[in-house]
């Protein structure tokens, strides 16, 4: 039986018309890649409605692996997020710096969580593939870091299962409305995340370690 692979993007925000990470997305559902197939979901700029919808996905599916995608605009390359701390600030509109605000994303949990995708392997992979990539961080404080936080922390009991996040540029349409911003093809993006995602399913493929009797 393949594997199954949940693929996040969002709705757009922020006055724009689209959202490359739901572009990029919407590409790659129901996509058979490494043995494993790629179920996209869109997920709603809220923080309730997309708690919900995430982990509600998660109970349905119960997929083998999740990787969120999301818009950052400014960034020039895909970022594979190292870090989701448990605080949003919904004031935001976009993923950015600056004074930290906000509430915690669920009361009580852990202040932060690691990424569990195999970013090295996935850095090495897009860059023999000339694709530009970066490691990032900060997952930011807005609902990008509240998604990732909220698949770390629903699949908490499942430490094998790779769950992780990359922040995608702006289109190249978008950044003709923004002056001098950099911008990436939703092609290029794609091959990128479809590249991400052969990796990941690779790693689901390898016979999982168990404990000596």
């Amino acid at each position: 039986m393949a594997r199954t692979i949940l693929l996040t993007g969002f709705e757009p925000f922020g006055g724009e018309r689209v959202n490359p990470s739901w572009q990029v997305a919407a590409r790659l559902d129901r996509k058979e890649i490494s043995g494993a197939q790629v179920r996209a979901l869109s997920l709603p700029v809220n923080l309730r409605r997309v708690a919900r919808a995430l982990t509600g996905a998660i109970e349905t599916l119960t997929p083998d692996a999740i990787l969120g995608l999301g818009q950052a605009g400014g960034r020039t390359a895909l970022s594979l997020e190292q870090v989701a701390i448990n605080l949003v600030d919904e004031r935001r509109t976009r993923e950015a710096g600056g004074a930290v605000g906000g509430k915690p994303i669920i009361a009580g949990a852990p202040d932060a969580y690691f990424t569990r995708i195999p970013v090295a392997a996935i850095v090495r992979a897009l860059k023999r593939r000339e694709i530009p990539v970066e490691r990032s961080l900060s997952a930011g404080i807005f609902i990008c870091n509240a998604a990732m936080y909220t698949a770390l922390h629903t699949t908490r009991g499942r430490p094998d299962a790779p769950v992780g996040f990359i922040h995608l540029p702006y289109t190249a349409g978008q950044a003709a409305n923004h002056r001098a911003a950099p911008s990436m093809t939703v092609e290029l993006m794609a091959a990128g995340v479809e590249t991400a995602i052969g990796v990941i399913a690779r790693t689901l493929a390898r016979p999982r370690r168990t404990n000596a009797t």
